[in-house]
């Protein structure tokens, strides 16, 4: 049994690390850590078995700890984690991995010479638009598909608000919700990013420095082409996923299902509405058709189920430190592109 130590206890830490770790067999929550008074009182009532610390430090002097998962700020994901990891604890941070791709080095590094397993939290590897998407171009259906475009486009306060609203803390608004669209995109496509470009909007709409809106535009070596837009500004929906192929197209709209059934205790009971299946249009079969798509359904319980069999049975690890150092590399570019308004190409 893995011993899994949860630090922080705000929307992170409570609606997903805690509650995906308890549902995973080989694993036990057993300790959660928040520096403030009130979750701390909020996490003994939630998890009464769980042993419950004000920091870190405790938690990684605690020899029954096995695996610590960070659910905190992204500035001290990389600080907080070779901590960890130099204390011998396994090491699962929340997404953003971190800030940049030079600490993503430092924490893999830290992570072969003490031995211990490090992964991040891309849950939505699981999702179920993403995976019927895979399907759908793996099935044909789009021929060769040459442009993708997704999007979050909400008009509200950054999610969680606090310190998600600070780019020094947070890293800015292509920080968060992008974080899972660029790894998706990294998986998606089979080739190497060629270019990046990156612009983002800022107003005093909501008293915050992290940005109201970004346009992030990867193009690949293959010449695909990969929009990821962001905003919490933006009243109007855009289609969650709108992929066009030289044979057929997709379009689709609304967010996962697992996350509003999760935070209402029972993520099985996610259900996709009708109305939000893809809808494909496709000449693949030699004659037009329009075809609505069931969704595949993941489910963002194997993210830590994973987890447990990595540590307890040696399967292979799913989302790997090396892969997300390819996303913080794309950050990188992206953040020297808002920066200068140019185009950055990758090496």
């Amino acid at each position: 049994m893995v011993n899994a130590a949860v630090v922080g206890y705000g929307a992170a830490g409570r609606y997903y690390h805690s509650y995906l770790i308890s549902l995973a067999s080989g694993i036990d929550l057993y300790a959660i850590a928040t520096r403030d008074p009130d979750r701390r009182q909020q996490a003994a009532e939630h998890h009464s078995d769980a042993q419950i610390y004000e920091n870190i430090d405790q938690v990684v002097s605690d020899d029954k700890v096995d695996l610590v998962v960070l659910a905190t700020p992204h500035n001290v994901h990389a600080e907080l984690a070779i901590k960890a990891m130099e204390a011998g604890k396994h090491v699962v941070t929340d997404k953003i991995m971190c800030l940049n791709a030079l600490e993503a080095e430092k924490m893999i590094v830290s992570s072969e010479q003490n031995n211990v397993l490090l992964s991040i939290f891309h849950n939505r590897r699981w999702d179920w638009d993403y995976l019927t998407v895979k399907k759908v171009i793996d099935d044909g259906l789009l021929g060769n598909p040459y442009l993708y475009q997704v999007a979050i486009m909400q008009y509200d306060r950054p999610r969680g608000w606090g310190w998600r609203g600070s780019k020094v803390q947070s890293g800015g608004i292509l920080f968060d919700w992008p974080a899972h669209l660029v790894d998706q995109a990294l998986q998606l496509i089979d080739s190497s990013v060629r270019t990046v470009f990156c612009d983002i909007y800022y107003t005093d709409q909501w008293n915050i420095d992290i940005g109201n809106y970004a346009n992030l535009i990867i193009t690949y070596q293959n010449d695909v082409r990969y929009q990821i837009e962001i905003s919490n500004l933006a009243k109007s929906p855009k289609p969650r996923w709108y992929v066009q192929g030289n044979l057929g197209g997709l379009i689709k709209f609304g967010l996962d299902p697992q996350d509003s059934a999760m935070k209402a205790g029972n993520i099985d009971a996610a259900e996709q509405t009708p109305e939000n299946f893809a809808n494909v249009i496709t000449i693949a079969n030699g004659n037009e058709e329009q075809i609505d798509i069931e969704p595949v359904r993941g489910s963002w319980k194997s993210y830590y189920q994973n987890i447990a069999d990595v540590l307890n049975h040696g399967v292979e690890l799913v989302v790997t430190p090396a892969q997300i150092l390819e996303v913080m590399r794309v950050y990188d570019a992206a953040m020297k592109s808002s920066e200068t308004g140019e185009v950055v190409r990758l090496p």
